[in-house]
């Protein structure tokens, strides 16, 4: 069975067996990942319906796709400037291409359904009692502050006066 599956922008035709680059995927080399993004399935001339299919890849590494080379110049101004990048890249080893069930997200009405205390009172509180010692630290910081010794006034060097005749 063989699947595209789009990741990282790009599409993919994919098998099991299959070893694909693909951009920066979160992930150690071992982990099992799936890949969500299914455009179209099928098995020879019959395409399956895409929803109900699910692709589960392997991390083979995560590595550094070849170097492009950026070179700009501006004729008769001296300008030359060369840069190099290496895009992150993604080692996959295609696992399965199957139906099968996708793991949903859980879904948030779940953590909402646990009842809420009503902590508007005990919430507060703790905020009177916290600004208050702030307060009490200004006014101590404030205290403890004295007032800046004045320094002399410094001399000036009398100017010497040259005779010049």
């Amino acid at each position: 069975m063989f699947a595209v599956v789009r990741t990282g922008g790009k599409q993919y035709r994919v098998a099991a067996g299959d070893k694909i680059a693909v951009e920066k995927l979160a992930g150690e080399a071992g982990d099992t990942i799936t890949l969500g993004d299914v455009l179209l399935a099928g098995e020879g001339d019959n395409i399956a319906d895409a929803s109900k299919v699910t692709v589960s890849a392997e991390i083979i590494a995560q590595a550094k796709g070849e170097k492009v080379v950026i070179f700009k110049k501006r004729r008769r101004h001296n300008y030359r400037r060369k840069l190099g990048h290496r895009q992150q890249m993604t080692l996959l080893r295609i696992t399965d291409v199957g139906e099968g069930k996708k793991k949903a997200a859980p879904k948030k009405e779940e953590a909402k359904a646990a009842p809420k205390k009503d902590t508007s009172e005990e919430k507060a509180a703790p905020k009177a009692k916290k600004a208050a010692p702030k307060k009490a630290a200004a006014t101590k910081k404030a205290a403890d502050k004295k007032p800046a010794a004045k320094k002399a006034p410094a001399k000036k060097a009398a100017a010497k006066k040259t005779d010049k005749k």
